[in-house]
């Protein structure tokens, strides 16, 4: 059975509301099912960079301890901030040496500590999964950049550009073909998948409740077509949907329709 992990975290954003990602989280969290469903008691204070290019450093450490003691398979964990998802894939059962990442994303997050222009390990996030970056942070051994598949990447810093060679990238017009995501993952020889999702892959008419929106996205309809057929090809190992941060309560509520959907096709 598939249990939901709820990871409130916020300090990994750069958003000057970072915070409303918590708002976001418990909103999802309260459509889901209650014995299934366990959230976790981040923490709420800022935190230290420790000497290092990450900001809130020792917050973001604390919540990866309390995600590696969570963490079981078949897990679908509730974000926060992107980055939750560089903490599920270091604790996750049987590791990642089979594991194939679907990254979807209007960010790239391919960052280091080096070139980032505002210290937030959210854009360094998938950087750190593929094993570089902050070595407290990074995944070790990382998964190799054949076996990402970036989904729906649109902004892209300068600095991110070159670091996306070895990618498999597929555009929101690639998803047109429901076949291609799969198409994809199978190709990387994966023998299990995690898809990450990042809520801002989505086109600004879908869902308003981002900190950054991006033009040109995915639609929510598209994005879970090709997740449910996904998971008819190859295992799925887990999931994270991120980034939630509604202004209001009233703006949480236009935009769980689009959530649950996604919740739906991981879970």
């Amino acid at each position: 059975m598939v249990r939901f992990l709820v990871v409130p975290q916020w300090q990994g954003s750069p958003a000057a509301r970072a915070m409303l990602l918590i708002d976001g989280a418990t909103a999802i969290a309260g459509d889901l099912p209650r014995a299934a469903t366990t959230v976790l008691d981040v923490p709420v204070e800022a935190g230290e960079s420790l000497g290092t290019g990450v900001r809130r450093l020792s917050a973001l450490l604390r919540t990866r301890d309390l995600v590696r003691d969570a963490m079981t398979a078949d897990t679908v964990v509730i974000g926060g901030d992107c980055s939750v998802t560089v903490a599920a894939l270091a604790a996750l059962p049987g590791g990642t040496d089979d594991l194939a990442v679907v990254w979807c994303d209007a960010h790239p997050d391919m960052h280091t500590p080096e070139t980032s222009p505002s210290g937030a390990f959210s854009g360094m996030a998938l950087r750190a999964v593929i094993g570089d970056g902050e070595p407290q942070l990074a995944l070790s051994p990382g998964i190799p950049r054949e076996r990402i598949v970036a989904v729906g990447l649109r902004n892209l810093d300068d600095s991110e550009v070159a670091e996306t060679d070895g990618l498999n990238i597929l555009s929101a017009d690639d998803l047109e073909s429901a076949d291609a995501l799969a198409d994809a993952v199978r190709a990387t020889g994966a023998a299990r998948v995690w898809v990450h999702i990042d809520v801002d892959v989505l086109d600004p008419s879908e869902l308003s409740g981002v900190s950054e929106a991006a033009p040109f996205g995915l639609a929510t309809a598209t994005l879970s077509a090709a997740i449910r057929r996904l998971r008819e090809s190859v295992p799925l190992a887990g999931a994270t949907i991120s980034g939630f941060a509604p202004r209001t309560p009233a703006d949480a509520v236009d935009d769980l329709g689009a959530l649950l959907r996604l919740v739906g096709a991981v879970a």
